[in-house]
């Protein structure tokens, strides 16, 4: 019943015809579901509002329907196209550019290369896994090719 808030809007309150005079039913008054979906409805525009950042949430914190919240979030968090294609063009160019720092330890080099990895996987960037590991090893330092040499020998025999 959540997702039907977000999905299909909130409850439209039934009325009553009271003295001649039409009105919306009470909350007491409301049948057993309509009193779930109208508590669905409060849950859901909590939940949404509790998980923003508080720049957005001062955008939206009027819009009182969850479908009209959620759909000005939406439009606020995506960013405009060109934003994104911004962004993917500067993660590849990042990757292309991504260098083992002098003094760093293997195990933080690779925590580094992970973290970067992650924020392409979350712009649905896609690398084959030859290129994750091509990249990997030959941004090495010289004292680990050694191992980089290893690496491609065994690679090459696996191939014959």
């Amino acid at each position: 019943m959540i997702l039907e808030s977000v999905e299909n809007g909130p409850l439209l309150w039934p009325t009553i015809e009271e003295n001649g005079v039409t009105r919306p039913k009470k909350y007491f008054e409301l049948s057993k579901i309509e009193a779930i979906q109208a508590n669905c409805d409060v849950k859901t525009t909590n939940i949404i509002l509790q998980g923003l950042p508080l720049e957005v949430y001062a955008l939206v914190r009027t819009h009182k329907v969850t479908k009209e919240l959620w759909e000005r979030i939406q439009m606020l968090m995506q960013g405009t196209s060109l934003t994104k294609q911004e962004r993917e063009c500067k993660l590849y160019d990042e990757f292309d550019k991504f260098a083992y720092k002098k003094e760093e330890s293997l195990r933080d080099f690779y925590l580094r290369f992970s973290l970067f990895l992650n924020d392409m996987n979350i712009y649905n960037i896609k690398l084959e896994h030859f290129q994750v590991n091509t990249k990997f090893l030959n941004t090495l330092p010289p004292e680990w090719s050694k191992f980089v040499i290893d690496v491609k020998l065994v690679r090459d025999l696996c191939r014959c």
